[in-house]
């Protein structure tokens, strides 16, 4: 059995002319929670809305745990 992985992830959205939320970019992995919470923060005033998310992952047989969300400003989609 392979040892669990975290996947730890950087979003930003902003707004397109209809108003709607759209990603910024494409979604970042970053090296570690506080990196991406410290980035998270930096960006939060850039951007409609940034969150920072992490979750358990397995990524050899496709197993991935709930998201568990780090940092989380201004207006962002619901996880599920």
């Amino acid at each position: 059995m392979s040892p669990k992985a975290k996947l730890i992830v950087l979003v930003a959205f902003r707004k397109n002319d209809d108003g709607d939320l759209v990603p910024a970019f494409d979604p970042r992995q970053i090296d570690t929670e506080e990196r991406a919470k410290r980035e998270a923060r930096l960006m939060a005033d850039q951007y409609a809305g940034v969150v920072a998310w992490s979750r358990e992952a397995d990524p050899a047989i496709g197993e991935y745990g709930p998201p568990v969300i780090l940092y989380q400003h201004g207006d962002c989609p619901d996880f599920e």
